[in-house]
């Protein structure tokens, strides 16, 4: 870690329909946050099954978020997502496919980017409510074009979107 950085709050996007979905996301979560200290959970979201998106011909998911302290500048913070898929085993055959995990860093503290690696805040989280309930466990206060993640939720059709009770 450095001690010269200022660390900054980011939000991760957890999703898994393949193999055991929440230990794939329990993992994605140690290894996302164990290696050497840089990325320091702070709040995780319950786990939530959700249907497919996007491709809806395959099996349904479990989506998380979490709820990040780092020092890892955004590129740094989604080059280790992506290494935590390596590591887990993810393949990218298709968009939308089945994936044994998928990490995505949505909002990095108030940071807004877009280039060919990555866009902040994401995109598409106002458009998907298996992103938007997550991400209002973690952070319901935090604004995106002008809402917050909890009123955004309200707006969209969660129909299918359902904690997992542990």
């Amino acid at each position: 870690m450095n001690d010269n950085k200022k660390p900054h709050e980011a939000v991760v996007a957890l999703g898994s329909n393949i193999g055991d979905k929440i230990a794939n996301i329990d993992q994605a979560v140690e290894l996302l946050t164990s290696p050497d200290g840089d990325v320091r959970l702070v709040r995780r979201s319950r786990n939530y099954r959700t249907p497919p998106w996007g491709n809806t011909d395959q099996d349904w998911f479990v989506n998380a978020a979490m709820t990040v302290n780092t020092e890892l500048s955004p590129h740094e913070l989604l080059r280790r997502c992506l290494s935590v898929e390596e590591q887990m085993g993810r393949i990218r055959a298709e968009k939308w496919g089945p994936r044994v995990i998928d990490l995505d860093v949505l909002i990095y503290g108030n940071v807004s980017l877009a280039d060919e690696e990555l866009t902040l805040p994401h995109p598409h989280i106002t458009k998907r409510a298996f992103v938007l309930a997550p991400l209002a466990d973690v952070a319901p206060e935090k604004l995106i074009d002008g809402k917050t993640a909890a009123a955004w939720l309200e707006t969209i059709d969660s129909e299918g979107i359902e904690p997992i009770e542990n």
